[in-house]
């Protein structure tokens, strides 16, 4: 990791576009986390919506408001003055919102786009947040995954569950354990999982071997600018559930990461530098990647409590480190 820069923020602006912040459940937010370290530094904060967000004259520009945090899980932030601003006035911009990654994320990105252009150091970068769907961005790792395919085709999805037995079947733009089915070929639902969850083989999906070591945990691997977090959080199904998404009543427990796990990142890290993504989240189950969370992904706060770390710290050592304009302004003083 970077030399620590913290505690030296002084006029850096750091912008945030999430979800609502009132909605949030702050002792568990990893956007939250990022916004207390920002702060910590005495970075200016500035909250925006994606609905804060347009384009005049091929100049991105968004509807701000200063905001303030503190650790706090009842009273966890407060809104201030808000003004019509220029993207560029900012330093950093961390796009935080959840998906469904539909069309209004992607049209949030080409603004996102502008900002970039004009010098704001955008996490993660808008194009990789086009390209690098969590699901199908699997498929370009096949040495560290199990069996899987992604089609539309009923006939096909039945003839890889025909072969590999049990699987797993998820839509490619679902998050927190939404509409994930477990099969087998004898199962006398299939042809009606497989007929909802194409939407009638219009709508491409993914379906991937069954990992029993679920049991023990699906792993969310954090990397920070190309460098593992050395803990994991295992998150754990809950009672008659083999979804291990804390969302579907999964329990989180940390754990170092295996030689194995080490190796799977050294295998995607380098692509996640090359397309800008500062902030990833690897999903492991035993020994397979099974996705690549690039939007939102979460579990700072966590593995923070549970290991005495800063991860989000660590985020803006780098974050600092490679803004030019800091690095300039920096030099000036």
């Amino acid at each position: 990791m970077v030399e620590s820069k913290r505690n030296m923020g002084s006029n850096i602006r750091t912008g945030v576009v999430m979800d609502p912040i009132a909605g949030i459940k702050s002792y568990k937010d990893s956007t939250f986390a990022m916004l207390l370290e920002a702060q910590r530094r005495g970075h200016e904060l500035l909250y925006m919506e994606t609905a804060d967000l347009w384009i005049k004259d091929g100049v991105a520009m968004g509807h701000m408001r200063n905001l303030s945090v503190r650790d706090n899980s009842d009273d966890w932030f407060a809104l201030g003055e808000s003004s019509h601003r220029e993207l560029a006035v900012l330093d950093i911009l961390l796009m935080r919102k959840d998906p469904p990654f539909n069309m209004d994320y992607v049209y949030t990105t080409y603004i996102l786009d502008l900002a970039a252009i004009a010098g704001v150091s955008v996490v993660n970068r808008p194009q990789a947040l086009r390209d690098a769907n969590e699901k199908c961005f699997i498929t370009q790792f096949p040495q560290c995954c199990v069996p899987a395919l992604i089609s539309r085709s009923c006939a096909q999805i039945k003839s890889f569950v025909g072969e590999h037995g049990l699987s797993v079947v998820k839509p490619l733009d679902g998050m927190g354990g939404e509409s994930i089915f477990q099969v087998r070929p004898d199962d006398p639902n299939l042809n009606v999982i497989l007929e909802t969850i194409t939407n009638k083989e219009r709508e491409l999906v993914m379906v991937q071997r069954y990992i029993p070591e679920i049991a023990q945990g699906d792993k969310r691997i954090l990397v920070v600018n190309g460098e593992p977090v050395p803990y994991a959080l295992a998150r754990i199904p809950g009672e008659g559930d083999f979804r291990g998404n804390l969302a579907k009543g999964g329990t989180g427990k940390g754990i170092a990461l295996t030689d194995r796990d080490y190796w799977i990142v050294s295998q995607v890290a380098p692509e996640l530098k090359r397309r800008g993504i500062v902030f990833a989240g690897l999903d492991v189950i035993g020994d397979w990647l099974t996705e690549i969370n690039v939007t939102s992904p979460t579990c700072i706060r966590e593995l923070d409590d549970e290991f005495g770390l800063n991860i989000a710290a660590d985020l803006f050592d780098a974050l600092e480190h490679a803004n030019p304009r800091i690095a300039q302004r920096r030099t000036n003083k």
